[in-house]
């Protein structure tokens, strides 16, 4: 294809003018064959020398996300920033093992068992496997970043690039288990997860949480967090995917009614099944539940309008026309990049405390944070919160100027893949 024809040969980014590349001394034992008979491996000795950094994301784009959406963003920054970015991830129907996509950022696809419907993918060996990651670690990778802690490619990936001297970084997007119930299948589950991070943990890379609360979670295993990497917003392409916006009012049938929006998968652990009871009692009010999952004809039974997952850009057009964004979450979030986009579409908020709120929403003029655990949240406190920014436009219009401005000033992509880059750097 047109595509396979300009992926670049597997040669390094080249230095800048004036670089003096560094030959870093390595112990025996953490390089290839090859490289422990020279004892030696090169990288880059300066901020300004383009580099090979490569992100390893078992959920990546097109698969719908927050961790996908994350990669994606950090890969674009480095890529608009001069340097090459590689993202390795997990094989999907119909989709190239290898590509170059518009963005410039090159992908790999490793083959994978979709277990848990796709959500936990496990690298799945073999020859297409080896031939792929021979691929890869033949490029002279300056940095990895491994996105999550539990995967089994994070495990493969972090303990791969110890091996080969190649500095890193684990960034973890959760506050929790994986939901698997409170069985023997739980039980195996939570025992994997302290498995895979000890694992990780072993390779000796510093760990970043998206959030606070994501940090503290680390301490589950052990792990002391270097700092936080915070999820983030891309203005200008926000107010791109925003411009020439139909009449999403109109085009849903929603009459003169206030809107409260939701984006999510449609599941019980997000909420939406409680927070479509409590619009129910609202007069006036509809709920739009933008996503796709096993409540979905719960939710329309109880009046809400179901649109299914709908694009991103279309997305960011409802946050600019609802009257309220609702997450009533109890899931183990890590940031969720909904309450950032809503922000910063001046969506006035209410949500449960989840991970996330405590930077985002540091008080009641930011939004409305409902009381006690996410667990905690019912009908009842989902409506209230609801009412009293509906009852009241002035607070809610000034509770989304405050998060309008604090998204505005903390959390971009631009900051984060500075942050990003100063570690780099430093390593």
């Amino acid at each position: 294809s047109a595509r396979a024809a300009v992926v670049p040969a597997y040669l390094p980014a080249p230095p800048g003018p004036g670089c003096q590349r560094q030959i870093v001394r390595l112990y025996p034992g953490l390089l290839p064959v090859r490289s422990q008979r020279r004892g030696i491996a090169e990288r880059h000795a300066c901020g300004d020398c383009p580099m090979t950094i490569c992100y390893f994301s078992a959920q990546y784009l097109p698969t719908v996300g927050g961790v996908e959406r994350y990669t994606w963003n950090l890969a674009r920054c480095t890529v608009a920033a001069g340097h090459r970015a590689i993202v390795v991830t997990s094989a999907l129907p119909n989709l190239p093992e290898h590509e170059i996509d518009g963005d410039g950022i090159e992908i790999y696809r490793l083959p994978v068992w979709p277990v848990m419907n796709g959500r936990f993918p496990v690298v799945k060996p073999g020859a297409r496997f080896h031939a792929l990651t021979a691929q890869i670690w033949a490029q002279k990778l300056d940095f990895c970043v491994v996105q999550t802690r539990m995967y089994t490619q994070s495990v493969w990936a972090a303990r791969a690039a110890k091996r080969r001297g190649i500095p890193m970084l684990v960034i973890d997007h959760s506050t929790g288990y994986m939901p698997m119930g409170n069985g023997l299948l739980g039980a195996c589950g939570r025992l994997y997860e302290q498995v895979a991070c000890r694992l990780v943990r072993g390779t000796g890379a510093p760990f970043y949480g998206v959030s606070a609360a994501a940090c503290r979670w680390l301490h589950t295993f052990g792990i002391t967090a270097a700092g936080t990497m915070p999820n983030a917003i891309d203005p200008a392409a926000l107010e791109q995917e925003a411009a020439h916006a139909p009449d999403w009012r109109a085009k849903l049938n929603l009459g003169d009614r206030k809107i409260v929006l939701f984006v999510g998968r449609l599941i019980p652990e997000k909420g939406a099944g409680l927070l479509a009871q409590a619009v129910a009692q609202l007069p006036g009010v509809v709920l739009v539940a933008a996503g796709s999952g096993p409540q979905q004809q719960e939710l329309a039974n109880l009046g809400a309008v179901t649109p299914g997952a709908l694009p991103h850009d279309a997305v960011v057009q409802l946050l600019r026309q609802a009257d309220v964004y609702c997450l009533p979450t109890r899931y183990a979030e890590g940031f969720p990049t909904t309450l950032l986009e809503a922000a910063a579409c001046r969506c006035p908020i209410v949500c449960t405390r989840t991970a996330g709120t405590e930077e985002l929403l540091p008080d009641d003029t930011h939004g409305i944070v409902l009381p006690g655990q996410p667990q905690d949240a019912t009908v009842e406190t989902i409506r209230a919160g609801l009412q009293t920014l509906l009852d009241d436009p002035a607070r809610a219009h000034a509770c989304a100027e405050a998060a309008y401005r604090n998204v505005y000033a903390h959390f971009t992509w631009d900051a984060v893949f500075d942050k990003m880059m100063g570690i780099i750097n430093q390593s």
